[in-house]
């Protein structure tokens, strides 16, 4: 325990130099496989962002690995997401790895074992259509619980449909 207190100007650079190097190889490797490395679209998508910020912490703080191991896990990490949305175009791969969203309003009603389903308790549901700015059931066409996590609110404006193509992938029930 005595050693959590010592300082060390050798230890300082090495951080340093570290966490330059790695952040450098987090910077590149972004460029080179695209914004996506970061986006909430999907589980696999998360596992990404959650596994580089290990790597990076892990490499940056830990004397038992080394700037190329974070690097070499870095890139493997990268290549992993890089492979799985290419897979992912596959629709039936795309089926196994992603959630489906879910409709948790229909209208004015609220579905609930939609919200059982998706585990989204209703005072959750009501924080979000208060964000929505929704000051009446009856402005809601439909509350999607999206497969990131967020909860999207459709309004209905002037009793036009909303079209196919927006909950096309929905589950319903």
């Amino acid at each position: 325990m005595e050693k959590w207190f010592v300082f060390s100007w050798d230890a300082l650079f090495a951080i340093c130099l570290t966490a330059l190097g790695i952040y450098i190889t987090v910077i590149v490797m972004t460029r080179i496989c695209g914004k996506r490395s970061f986006s909430k679209m999907s589980s696999f998508d998360f596992a990404m962002t959650v596994a580089v910020g290990s790597i990076l912490a892990t490499t940056i703080l830990s004397k038992s690995v080394s700037l190329t191991d974070g690097i070499i896990g870095i890139v493997a990490v990268y290549l992993l997401q890089m492979g799985a949305a290419l897979a992912r175009r596959n629709d039936t791969i795309k089926d196994l790895m992603d959630n489906k969203p879910l409709l948790l309003m229909d209208g004015e009603t609220i579905l609930e074992e939609n919200l059982k389903k998706g585990r989204v308790a209703k005072s959750d549901l009501r924080a979000k259509l208060r964000e929505a700015n929704v000051t009446e059931l009856s402005e809601v066409k439909a509350v999607i619980f999206e497969t990131t996590g967020d909860i999207s609110v459709l309004h209905k404006q002037h009793d036009r449909p909303v079209e196919d193509f927006m909950l096309e992938d929905v589950m319903r029930s």
